[in-house]
């Protein structure tokens, strides 16, 4: 994982911010019926690398890849309280970068001898 973290700093170290929703009461009927707005919060995750990918000719207008550091997303899930880091990225409304933001289209992960260092999302404008 160090290595991981090493080599994304080096490709750039860019950071983006995992949008996700503010917990709320449930308690209140008006969170129950939808009335109010629970808002959202946004986690900053780095280092990370971010690609163009090509764009196909119909659909989305812009595809991104995020090369997120295994690190980076061990110390966002231990912070949110998530399960796993599927579980959090299950939860998030979307990937801030810059001023644009990405819908997850998808989540892999990279494995070297059974422990995850790299998670690979794919975001669409």
């Amino acid at each position: 994982m160090r290595a991981a973290d090493a080599l994304l700093r080096a490709l750039g170290g860019d950071e983006i911010g995992l949008v996700l929703p503010t917990p709320t009461e449930t308690g209140s009927d008006s969170t129950q019926l939808g009335l109010t707005d629970p808002g959202v919060q946004t986690l900053t995750i780095s280092p990370v690398v971010v690609r163009t990918l090509p764009a196909p000719g119909a659909g989305p207008r812009v595809r991104l890849e995020f090369l997120i550091s295994a690190s980076a997303v061990d110390e966002a899930v231990d912070a949110e309280g998530a399960d796993s880091a599927e579980a959090l990225f299950d939860l998030a409304l979307g990937i801030q970068h810059q001023a644009d933001l990405f819908h997850i289209e998808s989540v892999s992960t990279e494995y070297f001898a059974g422990t995850a260092y790299l998670y690979r999302l794919v975001g669409v404008e």
